[in-house]
């Protein structure tokens, strides 16, 4: 039986994703480990699996309709991220939970300082 709860929870990440560009990392992860128990690692590589097969596409598609795509710069983006995050994925599997979930707080913190305090 398909569990709907996580059907709302893709339905509000893809909402934020086509609002703010945001959804995985800002979204998805942190309700995963604090609401539904995953481990950092597991709502890290949960999300990474969740977003291959759409990718945004649809809200892509919805910018790009708008001409708010620079497809040369996308296509490059979409090449180093390739590799980059298989580097990533790799590299993060030798770090405990604790310290990885500290490290992905400090990296949200340092967002929102920056949005909030820099012009």
């Amino acid at each position: 039986m398909i569990n709907l709860t996580y059907v709302v929870l893709g339905l509000v990440a893809g909402v934020f994703s086509g609002v703010f560009g945001v959804g995985g990392g800002t979204i998805l992860i942190p309700l995963l480990v604090y609401l539904f128990g995953l481990t950092q690692h597991q709502a890290q590589g949960t999300t990474l699996a969740a977003m291959v097969p759409p990718i945004g596409l649809l809200a892509a598609w919805r910018y790009w309709q708008e001409g708010n795509i620079k497809i040369s710069i996308a296509a490059l983006i979409c090449l180093g991220f390739f590799f980059g995050g298989y580097i990533g994925a790799s590299w993060i599997q030798g770090i405990s939970d604790s310290i990885l979930k500290k490290m992905f707080g400090v990296y949200l913190l340092l967002i929102a300082l920056h949005m909030i305090f820099v012009k």
